[in-house]
């Protein structure tokens, strides 16, 4: 840390595309209790929440930064697709899809908190979402993961069918704890 600024960090971004929906969709875990629940209108400090809990560990910083009025913007068109996961009935992941491409969907975020890691439902849960993206008709889902991601990422969107296209270099822009806290902390 320089200044109390965190050093940025250098990324490979894997891009990922699927053409077809795969036969098969992974089963539910026997033995749990999971809720997966679509959003309508969801509350800008309750995406944040999830953001934050998902994604602090990997650094998605993208949307923290946003203002109320550009996540208000993009959260709330009338074709975002925001799904949340809940185990034991708290929230323990979601994913965001983006279907306003012209013949695509992209399934923007993805992942669990760390509470919900290794309890056998990633595949399911991942499943769920490629089947929700897929719902939408599009010609092709696409997807993005980068080396801060879960180590796990990569592998798993391949195993359920994702193919890699491309990759490019970029650099994150941690945010500082006050940063952090600014945007999750909002009035």
């Amino acid at each position: 840390m320089e200044n109390g600024a965190p050093k940025d960090i250098e990324v490979t971004v894997t891009f990922l595309e699927m053409h077809a929906p795969p036969a098969v969709t992974p089963p539910l875990p026997y033995n749990r209790q999971i809720a997966l629940l679509k959003t309508r209108d969801i509350p800008l400090h309750f995406y944040r929440y999830l953001m934050d809990r998902v994604g602090r560990k990997w650094h998605w910083v993208n949307v923290l930064r946003l203002s109320d009025e550009e996540l208000a913007a993009g959260l709330h068109r009338e074709d975002r697709d925001i799904r949340v996961l809940y185990l034991d009935g708290s929230p323990a992941g979601f994913f965001d899809l983006k279907p306003h491409l012209p013949d695509e969907v992209e399934l923007a975020y993805f992942g669990m908190m760390e509470h919900a890691h290794g309890q056998g439902i990633g595949r399911w849960f991942l499943g769920a979402a490629i089947s929700a993206a897929w719902a939408h008709g599009p010609k092709r889902v696409t997807v993005q993961t980068c080396t801060l991601d879960h180590p796990a990422a990569l592998p798993l969107y391949q195993k359920l069918g994702f193919a890699p296209v491309a990759q490019k270099k970029e650099v994150v822009h941690p945010l500082t704890f006050a940063e952090r806290s600014a945007s999750v902390m909002r009035p």
